[in-house]
């Protein structure tokens, strides 16, 4: 499943929407005369704005169906269900487009005086239908940008998340098993930015992800959008890497660094592996609770970290039956 927001159309502002409806209109009027001019005004005019409108509505995906990780990670920075009310607002207005389409078109007959009345009373009512909906377009249109540049993560593929304090090594890990084939892109996300990494393995494409400004605090520290972004990546995480810094150069005291990991094993059902960081400036690297010991900057056990996280992953790709596997040999 791709990022489900990236090929979202643009929104039109109603302003933008009704000069473009109305400017349509007059263009296909002055093609004609009479009676004919004026249906043909409305007709354009209305089917511009009910296709623009359902167009919206429709290209959006189906907020329910989506995968939990973006569905979160939606409802973290633009409200689900306020994004819900407000694509169903923009689909009453194109059908109520269309309604007042039909109910015009059955009047305007006889005189072209008259029916050139009656088309401008339908404008006037029309105009009225889309700008009553013009909070709710502004409101889709700034939900798009948000959403479009969501990360590009693959909540079905094998995907290692890591975690850690500032400056213990996470981004520099990431950046140092991915390098070989620099896949590791960068994208924005609240106050923080996401990056995504991917490496290969026995034939499996693996997603590494770095959240700075996440999960690099305690959970009282962060604001409602980021405590739901990181909810959201409970649903992508199939393990979890905890970098861990012995020196202390990062900042942050080890017990300190302890206690998120601690937290970060109860949030994730997902397998979480402590990793201790930077061995080579440290006189004894011998700590209990680190299940690996590492140096990013050595090149030191990067390699095994790194396959611990995959072997904890479990993952297992999955080859075609062969329905001639109790087959003899073919004579």
């Amino acid at each position: 499943m791709s990022q489900p927001f990236e090929e979202l159309p643009p929104t039109p502002s109603a302003d933008e929407l009704l000069d473009t409806a109305f400017s349509r209109g007059a263009r296909s009027g002055g093609a004609k005369s009479g009676l004919d001019a004026q249906q043909s005004m409305l007709a354009t005019a209305a089917n511009v704005i009910s296709d623009n409108l359902e167009n919206v509505v429709t290209r959006w995906p189906d907020l329910d169906a989506i995968d939990p990780f973006y569905r979160e990670l939606a409802d973290a920075l633009v409200g689900v269900d306020r994004l819900r009310a407000a694509l169903n607002e923009i689909g009453w207005a194109g059908r109520k487009a269309g309604e007042l389409r039909r109910e015009y078109e059955g009047r305007l007959r006889g005189d072209t005086d008259r029916a050139r009345k009656l088309r401008q009373q339908a404008f006037a009512r029309l105009a009225d239908v889309v700008e009553e909906v013009a909070p709710a377009l502004e409101q889709v249109a700034e939900a798009g940008g948000e959403l479009g540049v969501l990360p590009e993560i693959r909540p079905e593929k094998p995907t290692i998340v890591v975690a850690g304090y500032p400056n213990v090594g996470k981004s520099s890990f990431v950046n140092a098993v991915t390098r070989a084939t620099n896949e590791t892109a960068t994208y924005p996300f609240t106050t923080t930015r996401i990056n995504v990494g991917h490496v290969k393995h026995e034939r499996i494409r693996y997603q590494l992800v770095d959240t700075p400004g996440l999960l690099d605090r305690p959970e009282a520290e962060r604001n409602a959008v980021e405590s739901q972004a990181v909810s959201a990546l409970t649903h992508a995480a199939d393990a979890v890497l905890v970098v861990l810094d012995p020196t202390g150069e990062c900042g942050y005291p080890l017990p300190v660094q302890r206690a998120l990991r601690d937290e970060i094993e109860t949030r994730f059902d997902a397998p979480v592996l402590s990793v201790f960081n930077k061995s080579d400036r440290v006189d004894d690297p011998d700590f209990p609770d680190a299940e690996y010991t590492m140096s990013v900057t050595e090149g030191t056990n990067v390699q095994t970290v790194l396959e611990a996280a995959i072997a904890a992953v479990g993952y297992e790709l999955e080859l075609p039956i062969d329905d001639r596997a109790d087959v003899g040999p073919r004579r």
